[in-house]
């Protein structure tokens, strides 16, 4: 994708999800697919903020970033067949250390960030009208410290 400046659409961030691993620890490669018909997104930081108030403040209180995580809400179209969709698909019954997967978000720029062994928050599969199109709703959320990869 070529680097993007100025503004631009929404639909230039792309999503990419961990669909399969070959090869033996150590030496493993992660296969990383897009996920095919995926409509909305939307981004929620939490931060963890420790505050005190000491009596040289006055009343005043003092804070202190502590911790942070991120969210990552997609909204969109259930795709049988789509590498990416059916790995999202497929977390909607586990538990545990089954729902992390690879995460990566390509933004327009051309940068991105990877989230390792993020969790997958499958939260509809198919459920909707009668005449409507199959939904697939998820979220992804943060395990760790995400790496983030500047734009070339």
């Amino acid at each position: 994708m070529p680097r993007q400046t100025g503004v631009y659409p929404c639909y230039k961030n792309q999503f990419k999800i961990e669909t399969g691993v070959t090869g033996t620890p150590p030496a493993t490669t992660k296969t990383m697919s897009s996920i095919a018909d995926m409509e909305t997104f939307g981004v929620s930081f939490d931060n963890g903020i420790e505050e005190w108030t000491p009596f040289e403040t006055e009343g005043w209180v003092r804070r202190l970033a502590t911790a942070k995580s991120v969210t990552v809400s997609v909204t969109g179209k259930r795709n049988v067949g789509d590498a990416g969709n059916d790995a999202v698909s497929a977390l909607i019954s586990l538990n545990g250390r089954e729902v992390e997967k690879d995460f990566e978000w390509v933004f327009p720029d051309g940068s991105k960030v990877v989230f390792a062994s993020a969790i997958v928050n499958v939260t509809n599969v198919g459920a909707g009208d009668s005449t409507g199109v199959a939904p697939l709703e998820f979220e992804v959320m943060s395990n760790g410290k995400p790496t983030f990869t500047p734009a070339v």
